[in-house]
């Protein structure tokens, strides 16, 4: 079994200094209007010794707000194009490290880069290492597969956690034969082992709970209409007939027939906030319900994989393997930042750490053995 995973690390560049192609082109109009606007008033200031500090200090800050705009148009002019991202979106750039992403951690917002790991977790070697400047984890899990092909064979078994997980990437993987348990988002909220995991928030220091809350109230859904057997019409909660409207329909790739309540019946009706998304200007109510399923997407036939017996108990396995190898990397070998820039090098500096990993996990086999 290989199990792949990733831990964030800063890198040697500023945060601060990121930003789209326009933000840059605004921070720099910005600059140059108060330097133009400095040097009006220096200019109008009548000579004296107080002006004079005065000015000595207004011309060093003009000075400095000059020499940024200068090396933002700089930058503009040597990057014309902004970064793009893994859905068409523009990504972030960095005027210290262009190759570096701003990433989100437990910590807090970091600039820096992801370094993923390949694990074996017979002897937990490391596989394949590679870094990336990027956040977006499940562009990383083909790539990732096809730099360890040549150790992979057609009895491994992938394991990664949701960060890899898309409906592309099951394709992917199943149009390859590659055998492979993705865990999904909502894995934890199926299993019964972590049905007492809210306990854990109310200890003392906790970190933040990612989790969204509910901030609206319910409204009715399709399952509180009731359904007549000939599917003729259908019932609301407050007794309400709703008529079969047109021709069945599509949702999602799933058949469904849809039903709207007369005007009349929602006028004045006691539980429109209950019913309608906008009771202020929706006239009537509108529910549509599924009469067949779809056929199982990829995401599907791996959540039933991973929640069967087998797939707990081989998933189970996924944080033993890796986890280990990041604490003895960052607590033991002190990789706590990257401390070079551009992708390459910091590639190869963690892929050095790796290899240090891997000859220390060596020789304590041979030792053993």
């Amino acid at each position: 079994m290989f199990a792949i995973d990733g831990v964030k690390l800063p890198s040697n560049a500023s945060k601060h200094r990121s930003g789209t192609r326009a933000e840059f082109l605004a921070q720099a109009q910005k600059m140059e209007r108060a330097a133009t606007t400095m040097l009006e008033r220096h200019q109008a200031n009548d000579a004296g010794a107080a002006e004079d500090v005065r000015d000595a200090k207004a011309a060093a800050r003009l000075e400095r707000l000059t020499r940024e705009a200068t090396k933002i148009r700089q930058w503009l002019a040597d990057h014309p194009e902004d970064r793009p991202g893994s859905r068409g979106k523009v990504r972030k750039s960095n005027r210290t490290d262009n190759e570096s992403a701003k990433l989100a951690t437990d910590k807090g917002v970091i600039q820096g880069y992801c370094g993923v790991a390949v694990v074996d977790d017979k002897h937990q070697v490391i596989v394949e290492a590679s870094a990336h400047g990027t956040s977006a984890e499940q562009e990383l899990l083909l790539p990732v597969l096809d730099a360890c092909a040549g150790q992979r064979t057609t009895a491994t078994l992938i394991t990664a956690d949701a960060g890899y997980h898309s409906e592309a990437n099951l394709e992917a993987l199943a149009e390859r034969g590659i055998d492979a348990l993705i865990a999904d988002n909502a894995m934890r909220r199926r299993d019964e082992r972590f049905a007492e995991q809210d306990k854990h928030l109310a200890k003392p220091d906790p970190l933040h709970d990612k989790t969204r809350q509910p901030t609206k109230p319910r409204l009715f859904g399709s399952a509180d209409f009731i359904i007549a057997p000939d599917q003729s019409h259908a019932t609301c909660p407050a007794g309400k007939r709703l008529h079969r409207n047109g021709k069945d329909c599509t949702i999602g790739g799933y058949a469904a027939i849809k039903f709207r309540a007369p005007e009349a019946a929602c006028q004045g009706c006691p539980l429109r906030t209950k019913c309608l998304r906008k009771p202020q200007t929706t006239r009537s109510r509108q529910v549509a319900v599924l009469t067949r399923k779809a056929e199982p997407t990829h995401s599907q036939r791996m959540r039933e994989r991973i929640d069967s017996a087998w797939g707990r108990e081989q998933y189970g396995r996924r944080f033993a393997t890796v986890e280990p190898v990041f604490g003895n990397v960052r607590a033991n070998k002190r990789l706590n930042r990257f401390t070079l820039r551009g992708q390459a090098k910091v590639d190869g500096q963690w892929k050095l750490f790796a290899l240090v990993h891997n000859i220390e996990k060596w020789a304590n086999y041979r030792k053993a053995a």
